[in-house]
């Protein structure tokens, strides 16, 4: 077997790092992770039909999935390594977490009966994400962990749902001194409406995970002819008691409008005392850490599989998820190392 040494691992991720792969422009990232694999001691390694990155060890029955994501949002600021800290779009979300699994997996001395998948899906940071509902026809796992940043002592639980709204009015114009609204005061009216609802829904509940919050994601106006044309994207997080399609339903388009609904996931929460969660919880105390659950009120991959395959899951990997999307992004790569440590010995004793 081939021994990844920490000064592979860091390599592999400042590599891994200085490819730009926004969503939907992956392809040379998975082609370099899928070729480090082959030469790291993985059974196979490829490129599937959706774009993933695909490493396999092993040949036993018992599957594991890690199922990370390559690409990164949008905007390439500099790459660079200042100390110990590596500066980098996706330096955290989350090619940290993908490259702590394929090194730990790379490492492992896997039981017999035990194949493990890493995969780096493609189009987590947009509405689509492709990769993972391509992955979930073709995988069965026994244990899925999802590859996320929670610091290396914590076990992200469960993330909460998603639903955007497309909304769009379009009608004549008025001057500007009649009483009649313009285009921004129909959207801003429509915003008020949903803000209205989700300050209404949060009245008592202190919970960041079981609030429903709204954004106004972008908001446009523009003149065609006599007419004058407004456009909004607003997006929710939502609670687990809050379905998508009955979220979308609660808020109509009005007059001259219309509202198309995409993206929408359920909020989804794994089980604390499932055997994966207690194995993290004896990795992370046998490198000295003091291990923590958290539960985010973003939305990742595990909204997707985690419903479907039912197996026991988690979301695990290296890194400060307040840095994510951040210009300033980075992960103390000191914390990599660690988290390698611990997947090293879950992928071992689970």
């Amino acid at each position: 077997m081939i021994t990844v040494s920490d000064s592979s691992a860091e390599k592999l991720l400042r590599d891994l790092v200085a490819i730009p792969s926004p969503s939907c422009h992956e392809r040379e990232a998975a082609e370099f992770l899928t070729d480090w694999m082959r030469r790291h001691g993985y059974d196979d390694a490829f490129v599937d039909e959706a774009g993933n990155a695909v490493g396999v060890i092993g040949t036993g029955g018992r599957q594991i999935v890690l199922l990370g994501h390559i690409d990164t949002f949008a905007g390439f600021p500099p790459v660079r390594l200042m100390g110990r800290t590596l500066y980098g779009r996706g330096a955290v979300d989350a090619k940290g977490p993908l490259c702590a699994f394929a090194a730990a997996a790379s490492r492992a001395n896997l039981a017999a009966d035990t194949q493990v998948f890493v995969i780096g899906a493609v189009e987590e940071e947009a509405a689509t994400s492709r990769g993972a509902h391509y992955a979930l026809a073709q995988y069965t796992p026994d244990f899925c962990v999802i590859g996320e940043p929670s610091r290396w002592d914590r076990i992200t639980m469960g993330y909460k749902g998603r639903l955007l709204l497309d909304w769009r009015w379009e009608g004549g114009l008025a001057h500007s001194a009649s009483d009649a609204p313009s285009p921004a005061e129909h959207a801003l009216d429509y915003w008020r409406s949903v803000k209205s609802y989700c300050d209404h829904f949060n009245q008592g509940i202190e919970s960041l995970f079981a609030r429903l919050d709204p954004s106004l994601r972008d908001i446009n106006t523009w003149q065609e002819g006599v007419n004058g044309i407004a456009e909004m994207t607003v997006g929710f997080r939502l609670p687990p008691n809050v379905k998508p399609d009955e979220l979308r339903r609660r808020f109509p388009a009005g007059d001259c409008a219309t509202v198309t609904g995409r993206g929408g996931e359920r909020a989804f929460s794994g089980d604390k005392n499932s055997a994966l969660s207690r194995q993290f919880r004896r990795a992370i105390r046998a490198h000295d850490g003091v291990p923590r659950f958290v539960f985010k009120t973003g939305t990742a991959d595990m909204n997707i599989v985690g419903p479907r395959w039912g197996c026991p899951i988690v979301a695990y990997g290296p890194g400060d998820s307040a840095l994510d999307h951040r210009p300033d992004e980075r992960i103390d790569l000191d914390e990599y190392l660690r988290a390698i440590d611990v997947l090293t010995l879950v992928l071992e004793t689970v």
